[in-house]
């Protein structure tokens, strides 16, 4: 599982953290300025980005938290079959079948260039390029 740790308060809107065990993307950060007995507290929303469930996280804007190392690349419409589509990576060559997800549905055609994520082991189509 590649992730690095980071301090709750270097984190932003549109950042990536590990929320119970999945890869979220920030939404919203709020902190809270130190009481009498305690430290500032961080307040995050965050959306998985393979699942979409909203996650909310309170710690001290001190406290260290996962980071996954997210791994963008880019590849090459093959196929597609019926929900899935087969991808080959532009850099490795290797082909990847991937779920055709509602929100990229009608962009994607073969022989079209997109753009892939891989974090934590899941991979997931994130948009289209150009292409041809």
């Amino acid at each position: 599982m590649p992730t690095k740790v980071a301090e709750v308060k270097t984190l932003k809107p549109g950042k990536y953290v590990v929320l119970d065990g999945e890869a979220s993307k920030v939404t919203s950060m709020s902190t809270s300025s130190p009481g009498k007995h305690g430290a500032a507290k961080a307040r995050l929303e965050a959306v998985g980005i393979f699942d979409n469930q909203k996650r909310t996280l309170v710690k001290p804007v001190n406290a260290k938290i996962d980071v996954p190392i997210i791994d963008k690349r880019a590849g090459q419409v093959l196929a597609i079959m019926g929900n899935e589509v087969q991808i080959m990576d532009l850099e490795t060559y290797e082909t990847i079948d991937l779920p055709l997800t509602d929100d990229i549905d009608g962009e994607v055609a073969e022989g079209k260039e997109v753009e892939y994520i891989e974090a934590l082991g899941n991979m997931k189509i994130m948009r289209t390029k150009g292409g041809n």
